[in-house]
């Protein structure tokens, strides 16, 4: 019989309690490096044509907190608190990455619950694959081909493992008993960043707070523009400008390079201080890609995400190029059923809604009566059929009609619910773009004016939007209506 190779290891640490945030963050990447040349240097020794004589076998750091009383926390905050006394705990990824965000959450722990937490390493492993992204220290066989099976020496990704149970609320205790404190688990959190820049073509760290979601290029063309422009302004706190391939421009000027083949979502990102900028995906057409941005985006716990695409305008009373800001959605596209049941509601969220509202005065420059005549409030539909018009009025018509549906679009909701589920603020503002129903479909020549006349104020708009919306305290935008009734404390 032949026996499985000893386990090799880091030397073994005990957890060690900090009561300062910084230092508890700059201990955790400490462990989480220690742990990655581990891994690496484990790596490069088989690579090179040694013999495997272990398995390699390092782990994820972890945040630990012990509560033992009831404390009395600001009730008007949804996050940084746990609901009773327990033992919480989870995994960590990336703390280089997640820098800001770490030593937020973490510190308003101690706050509100007077109490150290505990760093030290996890008993979950750290899959080799997810060890070496952006490495630039492997060292690589000559052919490109290893000899040996790599899950024989490594521990490699395990999808059993690797869910949403906890955002989805299926999981309220970890294998350990202790409850979670995040949302995400590192395996989770690591497959995500690296389907992210598989993607988008560009790196996770690049990824801005506030996203702009969008299903036609010609948005793109347009956010580079505005981009180019911040650019020339000193003032006005961009940095820089990222387009596929990770180019980094900050000379307003240059031209950039265009890859050759497109990734599935190109990604763009016009940078500011501490993650403040605005990224811009542009997800195509359909709720499967909807689904699939949004499920990897989450991760970085973006501050919010807005829709800004076209829609078919369902009333006879609007026009094309008028605007429909989304109160309410019907969910027709099918992808997340299983995730989010379809009769959960998917709230407005006052907070965007009037940061979209006051966007849409300020560029167009009207208000009121004025204002009502270009955009309309009400539901919009999102649907899995792009050839719905062509089924029996009897069909999805009828339903949306019954609805009181004023757009429909084949994204909107999709990123809504799926921002309702992973807890980030979300909003939709669309633009009419056809009216199917009443015999009103774009032609070439229509099409070309409709865009050049209102793609770069519709834009604008969601740029407003995500400016006003960076202005608010945090805890104003991440509302309570996205919280359930034991939320782990992490927002």
């Amino acid at each position: 019989m032949t026996q499985s190779p000893a386990i090799l290891t880091p030397p073994p640490l005990e957890h060690r309690f900090f009561t300062d945030p910084e230092h508890a963050v700059a201990h955790l990447e400490a462990l989480y490096c220690e742990a990655l040349d581990f891994l690496v240097q484990g790596f490069n020794h088989i690579a090179s044509g040694n013999v495997a004589a272990h398995r390699y076998r390092a782990f994820y750091p972890e945040i630990r907190l012990v509560t033992t009383r009831f404390d009395r926390i600001d009730s008007r905050l949804s996050f940084g608190h746990v609901a009773e006394p327990g033992i919480y705990a989870t995994t960590v990824t990336r703390p280089d990455l997640f820098r800001h965000y770490l030593k937020q959450q973490i510190g308003l722990l101690m706050r509100n619950h007077n109490v150290p937490v505990s760093i030290g390493p996890s008993d979950t492993p750290i899959p080799l694959h997810f060890a070496m992204a952006g490495r630039g220290d492997i060292v690589l066989p000559e052919n490109g081909e290893m000899t040996l099976s790599l899950r024989d020496i490594f521990d490699v990704p395990d999808l059993s493992t690797t869910n949403d149970d906890i955002v989805n609320g299926d999981r309220v205790a970890n294998t350990d008993g202790s409850r979670p404190l995040a949302m995400f688990t590192a395996q989770r959190v690591d497959y995500s960043l690296a389907r992210l820049a598989h993607y988008t073509a560009t790196a996770p760290e690049h990824f801005q707070n506030h996203i702009l979601f969008t299903n036609y290029q010609f948005y793109v063309d347009e956010f580079e523009a505005f981009a180019r422009a911040q650019l020339r302004d000193p003032d006005s706190g961009y940095t820089s400008f990222i387009a596929p391939g990770n180019v980094e421009v900050t000379d307003p000027d240059v031209d950039i390079p265009t890859l050759a083949r497109l990734p599935q979502m190109p990604t763009y990102h016009l940078k500011r201080k501490h993650g403040a900028g605005i990224t811009l995906v542009n997800i195509g057409v359909g709720p499967s890609n909807a689904k699939t941005a949004t499920d990897h985006i989450a991760v970085l716990r973006p501050h919010a995400w807005l829709m800004v695409g076209h829609c078919a305008g369902l009333r006879n009373s609007q026009a094309l190029g008028d605007f429909v800001l989304a109160h309410a959605y019907l969910r027709e596209d099918n992808v997340l059923d299983a995730d989010l049941p379809v009769w959960v509601p998917i709230p407005a969220l006052a907070e965007i809604q009037i940061a979209l509202q006051d966007a849409v005065a300020e560029i167009t420059q009207l208000e009121g009566y004025a204002l009502k005549q270009i955009m309309r409030t009400g539901t919009v539909a999102t649907i899995d059929n792009r050839n719905w018009e062509l089924r029996d009025q009897s069909g999805p018509v009828q339903r949306l009609s019954q609805s009181r549906a004023i757009g429909l679009d084949m994204e909107s909701a999709t990123i809504a619910a799926n921002g309702f589920r992973f807890r980030v603020p979300y909003g939709t503002l669309l633009c009419v773009s056809d009216k199917p129903l009443h015999g009103e479909l774009k032609l070439p020549g229509m099409a070309s004016d409709f865009y050049k006349t209102q793609v770069s104020r519709h834009l604008r708009i969601g740029i407003r939007a995500m400016e006003s919306l960076r202005d608010m305290p945090l805890e104003r935008i991440h509302s309570r209506k996205l919280r359930s009734f034991n939320e782990t404390a992490f927002l």
